[in-house]
Formats: structure tokens, sequence, C-alpha cells
């Protein structure tokens, strides 16, 4: 019988940014409904909600292909995800055309400067955050789907 390992990792993985991405959606509507922040909403949150599901999933069926090769803690595959996300991100957002990259910083739909030192200590957070998530949550649904 051919339990398809893979697919249940594709689940497993793209199973928790699926679930956070309704609480980032629900953000985004609060601070653009209610305090009437204007952000466009249709471009910021296309980029996340068709590609890190899916990178999460294949990560993880990455991780699983991985495993009887070297054994790498599944905290630390995790972590290094963002390294492949970020300058993708950066990508898909400046050639859309809502990220332009200056001297100071980044500015953000022509309006908003975020300086690189914020964007340095934000990527060193999302490491962690990375590594947390894959290590408790993702790690947890590998295990109940029998792949861990």
């Amino acid at each position: 019988m051919n339990t398809h390992p893979y697919l249940r990792a594709y689940m497993a993985g793209s199973a928790v940014p699926t679930m956070m991405l309704l609480v980032v959606l629900s953000g985004f509507l609060v601070a653009r409904y209610t305090f009437e922040i204007p952000i466009p909403i249709e471009r910021a949150i296309i980029f996340p909600m068709a590609l890190i599901p899916n990178l999460f999933g294949l990560w993880n069926m990455v991780y699983l292909w991985t495993r009887p090769r070297r054994h790498l803690p599944i905290g630390f595959h995790g972590a290094i995800l963002p390294f492949f996300i970020a300058p993708l991100g950066f990508l898909v957002a400046t050639c859309s055309g809502f990220l332009t990259a200056t001297s100071s910083g980044l500015v953000w739909f022509h309006q908003s400067v975020i300086p690189y030192t914020v964007l340095a200590a934000a990527f060193c957070l999302a490491l962690i955050a990375y590594y947390l998530v894959w290590k408790y949550v993702v790690g947890f649904f590998n295990g109940v789907l029998g792949i861990a």
C-alpha cells in the first residue's frame, strides 16, 4: 500500500501558513477599514497568500526527502526557509513596483521608508519565529500524519 508520504508532508507544511494568513488578513482588514490606514491590501497580501503556503509545503517535502540522507532538526530546517522567501519577496515586490531600494532603506508603496537596521532586526526575529513554528507546529503536524 502506498501511503503517499510526500503528499502528507505537503499538507502538514501548508496547513500552518494557511491558518496564519487568516490572522494576517484580518489584521489588514482591521487596519484598512477600522483605522483607515491606506494599505492597498490586494497588492500587499497577494504574495503571501499565493506562495507562502506552497513554499511551506514544498519545504516540508524537502525535509522529508533529505531526512534519511542528512538529519537536520526540523527547527533548523525551517529557519533556513526565510533565506529563500526574503529574496523572492523582494524580487516580486520590486518587479510589482511597490518596493524601491534606496540608500537609507526600502520605500514601501512610495510612502513609508523602512530603514535597513529595522529590516535586519525583523529578519532575525523571522528566523526565530520560523524556527519555533517549524519545531513545534509543523513538527506536531508531521507527527500527527505519521511522517516525523
